[in-house]
């Protein structure tokens, strides 16, 4: 290929990355460049350097030098231009102008492998039955661009890949120079891959206020964000078990504090404690809204009158009125706040109370749609299902219908 179609081709790819450039950086400090002498129609593996954590693909060269050449350019120098891997196709084809310029007239074949022992294999007894690549066409330079995730044998590896070189040349012995460059993907560098992110999320979900949702994906997916900024998958693993246990506390506080952030998950909070609430899990309902809402600082006036009304039906008086008189001082102009008061007044045996909040209100809406008097009669049908029982609500009945 001539040298104007070289630059042209090299220019085509360059374009294309302009437009589809990936999050990450070819790692050079952990490149492999290796000068290899194998011995006349032998063959020979060669264990790559450590490839790093994040490594999704590897730009691979391989250069059969005479015994007096040496390498015009180095791998890293020419990808230095490239911005990320989508400027070289896969396969052989598209990584044509990085192949050394410079070769010799030997010839080899080579393989790779996932493997010490299929490398191994290799060097023993040529076979390939087990390699990831396998060149059987002798040839005097080579580069190719590997995707770790559609390379099916490579998907695995964690640090190392091999190469086995096998000798054409029957008299002389032959040299050929193996560069390996890794690019890394910025976000998996930190070694959060699908599967460690799950096992962070199961430890997330055990916490104490994920536990007490019905639904606390929102919830668990926020403190594994942050946590996956701040470390890296090893670094938090090797946290003591009271350094998890805290970190995971301060980073739900983030989420439920953060705004506007939280506001998925507040919402997500307050439906999990209606939703027991409704089933008649009182305490449950209480913890998670105190704890998901209140503590955080992150309670409205309908917070305060939800908690007011759990606790009411779990007929703890103090604590209700307690929540009633925190909501009635966030806003004295919310009926519904009201109509709770009046309802644990009138289960208090505090008729009078009771009696004088129904009678300032009965003619108002609590909601634009509700008027207090069918949201009082549908509330006291509520309170004798749940097992209260009093005189008095036939009383203040007959009020409101006067």
């Amino acid at each position: 290929m001539s040298t104007k179609k070289l630059l042209l081709l090299f220019v085509f790819f360059i374009s294309k990355t302009t437009f589809a450039q990936q999050d990450g950086y070819w790692d050079k400090d952990r490149a492999t460049t290796k000068e290899i002498i194998v011995t006349a129609g032998d063959r020979m593996t060669v264990k790559t350097e450590d490839l790093p954590t994040g490594t999704t693909e590897i730009i691979y060269r391989i250069t059969l030098l005479d015994e007096n050449q040496q390498m015009a350019n180095s791998l890293v120098s020419l990808l230095k231009a490239i911005p990320d891997p989508t400027g070289i196709s896969q396969g052989g084809a598209g990584a044509v102008f990085l192949m050394s310029k410079v070769s010799g007239d030997d010839k080899c074949k080579y393989a790779i492998f996932s493997t010490d022992k299929f490398a191994s294999e290799y060097q023993k007894y040529g076979k390939t039955t087990n390699a990831c690549l396998a060149q059987n066409m002798p040839l005097s330079k080579d580069a190719k661009r590997l995707t770790m995730d559609k390379t099916a044998c490579l998907a695995s590896i964690s640090e190392n890949i091999w190469f086995g070189f096998e000798s054409q040349n029957w008299i002389m012995k032959q040299k050929i120079v193996l560069e390996v460059v890794p690019w890394v993907d910025t976000k998996l560098s930190k070694g959060w891959n699908s599967e460690n992110r799950q096992a962070i999320l199961k430890q997330v979900k055990a916490s104490e206020l994920a536990k007490k949702m019905l639904n606390s994906d929102d919830f668990s997916l926020c403190i594994l964000e942050k946590i996956q900024k701040q470390y890296k998958f090893k670094e938090f693993q090797n946290l003591l078990a009271l350094e998890k246990t805290k970190s995971l506390k301060d980073y739900g506080n983030a989420c439920l504090s953060e705004k506007p952030a939280n506001k998925s998950i507040l919402t997500a909070i307050r439906l999990d404690a209606q939703q027991l609430f409704k089933n008649k899990k009182y305490d449950e309902a209480i913890d998670l809204l105190k704890l998901g809402v209140i503590d955080n600082s992150s309670g409205t006036v309908l917070d305060y009158n939800a908690l007011g009304q759990y606790y009411l039906y779990s007929k703890q008086f103090d604590k209700a009125l307690k929540a009633l008189k925190e909501a009635e001082r966030l806003d004295n102009s919310e009926l519904l706040v009201q109509l709770n008061l009046a309802h644990l007044y009138l289960l208090n045996d505090d008729y009078k109370k009771a009696k004088e909040i129904h009678k300032k209100y009965k003619s108002q809406n609590v909601t634009s749609k509700v008027s207090w008097v069918s949201k009082a009669k549908a509330d006291f049908e509520e309170l004798q299902k749940a097992g209260f029982k009093s005189d008095d609500f036939e009383r203040i009945l007959k009020i409101l219908e006067d």
